[in-house]
């Protein structure tokens, strides 16, 4: 069985996880979900994103550039930027 590569938004998330979240990646792998894991980060990510793009376009007469980058300011801290766990 072949596993997709993860997309920028889950390598993004791989990277912040294991650098800030180290506890959390632990258990995940120990489970055998970190993968999955980040690929529900990665699917919320883009599903939120493309209609949070829609809607900035349509209602704040934003460029794609723009409405991306509000997006992104948005919605990056829910799935990809988590808190860093406490000392």
């Amino acid at each position: 069985m072949t596993t997709t590569p993860l997309t920028q938004f889950g390598r993004m998330a791989e990277k912040h996880w294991r650098e800030h979240l180290p506890r959390l990646v632990r258990e995940l792998e120990a489970k055998g979900q970190l993968r999955e894991t980040l690929v529900e980060a990665e699917e919320k990510t883009k599903d939120e994103m493309d209609s949070l793009i829609r809607n900035l376009r349509s209602q704040k007469n934003l460029t794609a550039q723009q409405a991306y980058d509000a997006a992104w300011e948005i919605v990056r801290e829910r799935y990809i930027f988590l808190t860093p766990e406490a000392e």
